[in-house]
C-alpha cells in the first residue's frame, strides 16, 4: 500500500516503522510545518492516510485528505462533539471514508468486547454500582480519554441503571485535583489521572457490599496502538464509509 502520515509525533514515528515492517510505502508525511503538502501529488497517491494529531486539527485534516481523494484512518479524539454529525454525513451521504477509533489496540478491542459482555451480565444485579478510571501521560490534552468515553457509552447501552457519563475527579499533571467522583445514581463518573509517561490504563469496577469485580487494560507501550492503526489502514483500502474497530475485529 501507499500510506500517508498526518502527524509525526511519537505515534507517527512508530506507525512509520510498522508500515515499513509490513512492506508498505510511506509516500507523504505531513506535520505542522508542511501543511501545503496536502495539495501535493505525493499525498494524493496514498491509498490511505493515517492521522494522529490533536482535537482541534483532526476535522480539518479529514476535509483536506478527502479533498485529495484519500481515505483516512484516525485515532485523534476530542473532535466528535463539534464535528461528529458532519463526519457521519460525509461518510454516509457524500462517499467519504473514515476509519475512526478512540483506540486501535487489539487488546483494547478485546477489552471492549469483555466490557460489553460484563455490562449485559451486571444489568441483572442492581446491587453492583460501576465506576471507571483512566490514567494517561501528562501530555494528553483531553480528559476523559476517548477510549474511556467509548467504554462508558458501551456500559450505558447495556446497563439500564446508567443513562449518561460525567467527568469525575481530574488528577492534573501538576498534582492538583479538580472535580468529584460523586454522581447521581444514573450517572457513570469517569476519573482521569495524568501521570508521568503512562501509555494508557483503563479500569472498570463493579462494586457491591459483598465484593468487587474489576477489569483493567494496561498498555505497556504505544506499539499496540500503532499496529492496530496499520491493520485498520489495510482494511480501509478495501472498504468505504464510516468504519470502526467493530468492522475490523469481529467479536
Amino acid at each position: 500500500m501507499n500510506i500517508a502520515l498526518i502527524g509525526y509525533g511519537k505515534m507517527g514515528h512508530m506507525i512509520e516503522s510498522i508500515c515499513k515492517e509490513r512492506g508498505h510505502n510511506i509516500v507523504s508525511i505531513i506535520d505542522v510545518d508542511n501543511q501545503d503538502d496536502f495539495e501535493s501529488a505525493a499525498f494524493a497517491s496514498a491509498d490511505v492516510a493515517i492521522e494522529f494529531t490533536s482535537p482541534t486539527a483532526a476535522y480539518g485534516n479529514y476535509l483536506r485528505a478527502w479533498k485529495a481523494g484519500v481515505k483516512v484512518v484516525s485515532g485523534s479524539t476530542g473532535w466528535m462533539k463539534d464535528h461528529g454529525d458532519d463526519v457521519r454525513r460525509a461518510c454516509t451521504e457524500e462517499g467519504k471514508t473514515l476509519f475512526w477509533a478512540s483506540n486501535f489496540s487489539i487488546g483494547v478491542a478485546i477489552f471492549s468486547a469483555v466490557n460489553r459482555y460484563l455490562a449485559k451480565i451486571m444489568n441483572q444485579f442492581s446491587q453492583y454500582d460501576v465506576r471507571m478510571s483512566e490514567i494517561h501521560h501528562v501530555h494528553k490534552l483531553d480528559a476523559p480519554s476517548g477510549t474511556a468515553i467509548t467504554l462508558a457509552e458501551e456500559i450505558i447501552a447495556d446497563l439500564d441503571r446508567k443513562t449518561s457519563w460525567v467527568k469525575g475527579e481530574q488528577h492534573l499533571a501538576d498534582g492538583t485535583v479538580e472535580g468529584t467522583n460523586d454522581a447521581a445514581p444514573d450517572q457513570l463518573a469517569i476519573e482521569s489521572i495524568r501521570r508521568d509517561e503512562v501509555p494508557g490504563i483503563h479500569t472498570i469496577c463493579y462494586d457491591s457490599d459483598a465484593d468487587s469485580i474489576t477489569i483493567t487494560h494496561d498498555a505497556h507501550s504505544r506499539k499496540g496502538f500503532a499496529l492496530g492503526a496499520v491493520l485498520a489502514a489495510e482494511y480501509t483500502k478495501e472498504h468505504e464509509g464510516l468504519l470502526t474497530t467493530k468492522d475490523l475485529f469481529k467479536f
